[in-house]
């Protein structure tokens, strides 16, 4: 049995390089997530009405960081802000 635990761990550690390889995603990707995610926040989370208090600073960043190249970042900026407005959005 001990032996069957073995072989098993050796399989996965061989397997596991590739599963997260072919998991990443391109920077055309990561870009269009980013887009994906700022364009859902304008239109359900953005606070249009007098008086709101302006920007919403963390979108804002969050567009910068994509704008940037720092795709991870602001992915994560957006998809918490959604997250906290209780947004749906598309899994990744």
């Amino acid at each position: 049995m001990r032996c069957v635990r073995t072989i098993a761990l050796f399989v996965l550690a061989a397997v596991m390089p590739f599963g997260s390889a072919m998991a990443q995603q391109t920077n055309d990707q990561l870009a269009a997530r980013c887009k994906e995610l700022g364009a859902i926040f304008d239109k359900y989370g953005a606070r249009r009405s007098e008086g709101s208090g302006g920007p919403d600073m963390t979108r804002m960043g969050a567009g910068i960081d994509c704008a940037k190249g720092r795709y991870a970042q602001g992915i994560k900026a957006l998809e918490d802000l959604l997250r906290g407005e209780r947004i749906p959005f598309p899994p990744a």
